[in-house]
């Protein structure tokens, strides 16, 4: 028997040895010879034997209780019929037919089983005269233990299912957790992606390009030119480092001296300086949160980085403008141009699109080969502050 269980029947063990030890004192207080009443006294010691073996595991063990209850039976049976006062054993016998036995018709049949053994040892002990009265008693014990007993068992079986109904709340609660967590960091990593990509990653690009216009400025003796491309690495690598510190600040990067029209004219400016490529800006303020103006930083930084490594235009135009209840950003270059409708495999574009649609806004990308590409990218304008496609993710952070 495990422990959970001996604790929650301990009440039961109890009081089956207090009654087996009041059993014994008034069968040891009866008027009748030894002779005739060691029947009673064999059925008090084996009972308590039996229990103390095997019958006390009868909660958890279908055999044992098959071995025990019989035994049950037959000392209902025996006491009343040697000491007809030991009768009120049933008091004992009763509840443990229902506690060891799981199906409710077997256990009304076992009480029954009890109810007619103890009313024939009533009847050895005194007569055909106490026929009437051993009826009615043995009837309502019957009938009092089974409707106890099928009212307890009921509760007993809702209490189950409300435990099992409570633990599999728990799992899945922990399933969901774990889900949302998982979640969460999936969508911490695309966040971290697209940031790094955006900021990092063409930072990067354009002192990696840099660097190779110096080198061929310092093969050709171009010393003024040489030291002009020095500066603007400089001020590459510093701007780098800058959007790093951000970025590892859980800032928004770009955004942290002026507005999005400043944020856009001094990307231009270093465009045109990293590159050669002339850049135009027409911006004016919008009314946009500032986790939107990022989004929007981020449209334009991608598409510039894309000029640069792909388009081979002279010219670049960005304008950020207001139209019905909506701010537009277009980015348009003369370069070489390309069919979007070919799957890319850098992930610039598809994580372009993936923050635009975190925000509510649209992305469009009209281009053909040889004439060019625009890049127009859609906000609701007022958007409310916590915009769910900003730099955060409400899941991704939590985990953080």
């Amino acid at each position: 028997m495990s422990g959970e269980t001996w604790v929650r029947n301990r009440w039961l063990h109890v009081f089956f040895a207090g009654t087996m030890l009041l059993t014994a004192v008034i069968t040891a207080l009866g008027w009748s010879p030894w002779s005739t009443r060691w029947p009673a006294y064999l059925a008090v010691v084996g009972l308590v034997l039996a229990y103390i073996a095997y019958g006390h595991r009868g909660y958890d063990s279908p055999r044992a209780a098959a071995a025990f209850l019989p035994l049950v039976i037959v000392a209902a049976l025996v006491l009343p019929a040697v000491v007809p006062s030991t009768a009120f054993v049933q008091c004992i016998v009763f509840p443990l037919v229902w506690v060891q036995t799981e199906r409710v018709r077997t256990a009304v049949l076992l009480s029954i089983a009890v109810g007619l053994a103890s009313g024939i040892g009533l009847q050895l002990s005194s007569g055909p005269d106490a026929l009437v009265s051993t009826l009615l008693i043995e009837g309502i014990s019957v009938i009092g233990a089974c409707a106890m007993g099928v009212w307890i068992s009921s509760v007993a079986g809702l209490s189950e299912e409300r435990r099992q109904l409570v633990e599999e709340l728990r799992a899945t609660q922990q399933s969901l957790a774990d889900a949302n967590r998982t979640a969460g960091v999936a969508s911490e990593r695309e966040r971290l992606a697209r940031e790094i990509h955006d900021t990092v990653a063409q930072n990067l690009a354009g002192i990696v390009m840099l660097t190779e216009r110096a080198r061929g400025d310092l093969a050709n003796d171009r010393s003024d030119a040489l030291e002009e491309r020095l500066t603007v690495l400089e001020e590459s690598a510093r701007a780098a480092l800058e959007e790093s510190r951000t970025l590892v600040a859980a800032g928004a990067a770009g955004m942290t001296r002026d507005s999005l029209a400043g944020a856009l004219h001094r990307l231009a400016e270093r465009h045109t300086r990293e590159t050669g490529t002339l850049v135009t800006v027409d911006a004016s303020d919008c009314a946009l949160d500032r986790d939107a103006q990022v989004v929007l930083l981020r449209v334009a930084q991608e598409a510039l980085s894309n000029v640069r490594a792909h388009a081979g235009s002279t010219s670049v135009q960005v304008r950020l403008f207001p139209d019905e209840g909506h701010t537009v950003l277009r980015v348009t270059d003369d370069g070489a141009g390309f069919d979007p409708e070919q799957p890319t495999a850098g992930h610039g574009l598809r994580g372009l699109r993936e923050r635009l649609a975190l925000a509510g806004g649209t992305c469009t990308i009209t281009s053909a080969l040889g004439r060019g590409t625009v890049v127009e990218a859609t906000l609701p304008t007022g958007a409310e502050p916590g915009l769910p496609s900003a730099v955060r993710h409400p899941v991704a952070e939590v985990t953080r």
